[in-house]
């Protein structure tokens, strides 16, 4: 389905394709985040959210130094389900300074021709962390379910944490065994690598 206002449409080959946004697209995001990724943001994310248009262009504006990947899944998950019911909007990701852990978390959620960054941008992926002490006590059996559930937790944790990522890529050159490889020691891309690679339409 097409906005009214023509932002996207279909190639040759029947691919999506839209309008690539110059800098005045960008002069009056309906959405503006800033700060770390919570439940606090969650809660201005969506009364911004709740007062924007039913059609046309709507912006998010983002610039964080990382938070919790579940908000930024949930986040995410508003931004496909709203786009999904109103086909007349188009949502648009500006990734504005740092765009750290949970925020590209978040961007993955945008289509690539919908992901911008401003200028000397850096996203920032990694994998996710876990902080949980292990303390083994009592009847054996207990032990070892006890140690299967954090088992469990962490082969689940790294499920949902390669679908994020596979969702970021998609649509670029890079892969991800390159992802897998980079994750663990923090991986920072400036704003024109991101784009050079694909992971983003546009530099603004």
């Amino acid at each position: 389905m097409t906005p009214a206002d023509g932002e996207l449409r279909q190639d040759a080959a029947g691919a999506e394709t839209a309008r690539v946004l110059t800098p005045r697209d960008f002069d009056a995001p309906r959405i503006m985040l800033a700060g770390t990724v919570d439940y606090a943001m969650y809660e201005r994310f969506r009364q911004q959210l709740a007062q924007a248009p039913a059609e046309g262009l709507i912006v998010t504006e983002l610039s964080t130094l990382g938070g919790d990947p579940e908000v930024a899944r949930m986040m995410g998950e508003d931004i496909r389900f709203h786009s999904d019911i109103g086909p007349r909007r188009r949502f648009v990701f500006l990734g504005k300074a740092a765009i750290y852990s949970a925020g590209a978390t978040f961007m993955s959620f945008f289509a690539r021709h919908n992901r911008y960054l401003t200028r000397g941008a850096r996203v920032m992926i990694h994998e996710r962390k876990m902080d949980k002490p292990l303390h083994i006590t009592g009847p054996l059996t207990t032990c070892i379910a006890s140690i299967k559930a954090v088992l469990h937790e962490l082969e689940h944790s790294i499920a949902i944490q390669n679908e994020g990522f596979e969702n970021l890529i998609r649509g670029s050159d890079i892969t991800m065994d390159e992802v897998l490889k980079h994750a663990p020691e923090n991986w920072y891309l400036e704003a024109q690598e991101a784009k050079a690679r694909g992971l983003i339409q546009d530099v603004i």
